[in-house]
């Protein structure tokens, strides 16, 4: 009885450019003909209640089928067309609320609009749960229909966020790194870390992986497919770099990067987080992913407060996809990617998941 979201999406992608972007990546909303489609569709999503009330039912996606509805190569170019879209102001994210809840961790509630539909995603990061057998990262994304304000989807916003993660790493290294680029390596075997590898390996790239914690490092390689890097010194001289840490030490120190290298930095995506010194970053060519967010909560925080970044100073990564910035200048650029984590990459990798609903057993309930 769970609600068809094809025809209901594609009804409302004629009314947003952003629909037009995001088909291109398989995430997209064709266009109905009849203008009377979508009254019909937005009845099938209920049934009648005993008191003859209609009662919206809504399917719920867990981690395991997120993971099968969308692939990191779909996440990765719906992340792409989320990029542009926001970046030529067709969707729109209001900024990420923080609700700390330190030194434990925190909570974040992330709103986006874009395609015809709104989301919200109430997510959490606690660094020390794994020691506790409990995923950092926890949470829900609920979707609703923008035209109506009826909720259309619910689902498991650690899986939402990992494949997100690894695709916007990608991305940025693929469009910032040199195009000559051949090694690959991600620091951080945990959950998002593994999906930025995986990520990699769906490019048809090689990626060697490190971590602290080496048997990890092992179990997450043989699961995706990845190579153990010798060592930390191997793997952060690779030519596309993707750290994601808890951020809680630095990873990059001032001269660390050398010419022609990329390094996606993922894990300081908070107040009081950094993976890169704020000397590092004052000599390299610096990208973000939004900057109102970066400069007030993550990597590029603290070299703002030193003085040493200015609004100038950073280039927006879909401004650069949109083709109104310019990237990597020459092969001897070192080039940073700032990212924080935005709403729109939810939305993104939620639209695609929703193209697939009617190909999974999903478990729906009534509000």
């Amino acid at each position: 009885m769970g609600a068809d979201p094809g025809p209901c999406a594609r009804a409302l992608g004629r009314k947003d450019r952003a629909g037009c972007l995001v088909r291109r990546a398989s995430l997209a909303l064709a266009r109905l003909e009849d203008h009377h489609a979508y009254a019909a569709c937005a009845l099938r999503g209920h049934v009648q209640g005993r008191h003859r009330r209609l009662v919206e039912v809504i399917p719920f996606f867990n981690g395991t089928q997120v993971r099968k509805a969308v692939s990191p190569e779909s996440a990765l170019e719906a992340v792409r067309e989320a990029f542009i879209a926001y970046a030529r102001g067709e969707w729109t994210m209001p900024p990420k609320v923080y609700v700390p809840a330190y030194p434990e961790g925190d909570f974040r509630a992330m709103p986006a609009l874009g395609a015809g539909h709104a989301l919200l995603k109430w997510v959490t990061s606690f660094p020390g749960n794994p020691d506790h057998g409990l995923p950092t990262v926890t949470g829900l994304v609920l979707l609703s229909d923008a035209t109506n304000g009826m909720p259309k989807a619910v689902l498991d916003a650690g899986a939402v966020t990992a494949l997100r993660t690894g695709a916007a790493a990608v991305l940025a290294a693929e469009t910032l790194g040199r195009a000559d680029a051949e090694t690959a390596a991600v620091i951080g075997a945990g959950v998002n870390g593994e999906a930025a590898a995986q990520t990699f390996i769906a490019r048809g790239r090689h990626v060697q992986l490190w971590d602290v914690d080496r048997a990890r490092a092992e179990e997450v390689a043989a699961r995706v497919g990845a190579e153990v890097a010798p060592g930390r010194d191997e793997a952060l001289g690779a030519d596309l770099l993707v750290t994601v840490t808890p951020g809680r030490n630095i990873v990059l120190e001032e001269g660390s990067l050398r010419p022609g290298q990329h390094a996606s930095l993922m894990g300081a995506d908070g107040p009081g987080k950094a993976e890169i010194a704020v000397e590092e970053l004052a000599r390299v060519r610096v990208f973000c992913d939004d900057w109102e967010q970066a400069s007030h909560n993550g990597e590029l925080v603290h070299a703002v407060e030193a003085g040493v970044l200015g609004r100038d100073d950073v280039t927006q990564l879909g401004d650069v996809l949109a083709g109104t910035a310019e990237g990597r200048k020459s092969e001897r650029d070192v080039t940073v990617f700032d990212s924080t984590g935005l709403a729109i990459q939810d939305l993104a990798i939620t639209l695609a998941a929703m193209e697939r609903a009617d190909e999974l057993d999903l478990p729906n309930f009534d509000l």
